[in-house]
């Protein structure tokens, strides 16, 4: 009878291994799919890593764009200094000044002759 009984204990103890292993097994997918989850949509993961790279890339023309536009400054002060012409030519546009003995001419516009006539 002694047999009988450890015959039991035997037969539980392969599906105790059983269900331990099936359920390592769920955790090491459950903990796989957390990590490539978190790869994906975490803190560091692909998604954020693209939209910094975006970001990355529109500062890096706004900074071209920036530094065309003071290259441009700098070349218009460095004729403004230089250039007696230049600040004329400046005031005459900005300013709306003139030279004395010059003549200042203002034109309106006058509506076209086909406009007045009724149709």
């Amino acid at each position: 009878m002694k047999k009988k009984a450890s015959k039991p204990a035997s037969a539980s103890t392969p599906d105790k291994r059983r269900r331990g292993r099936r359920a390592v097994q769920y955790l090491l997918v459950f903990v796989g799919c957390v990590l490539v989850l978190d790869a994906l949509v975490g803190e560091k993961g692909l998604l954020e890593m693209l939209k910094k790279r975006q970001e990355y890339r529109a500062l890096e023309q706004s900074l071209a764009d920036v530094r065309s536009d003071n290259a441009r400054l700098r070349e218009e002060a460095r004729r403004l200094q230089e250039d007696a012409s230049a600040i004329e030519d400046l005031a005459r546009r900005e300013l709306g000044l003139i030279k004395p003995g010059e003549k200042l001419f203002i034109l309106k516009d006058v509506p076209s002759t086909d406009s007045r006539r009724p149709k």
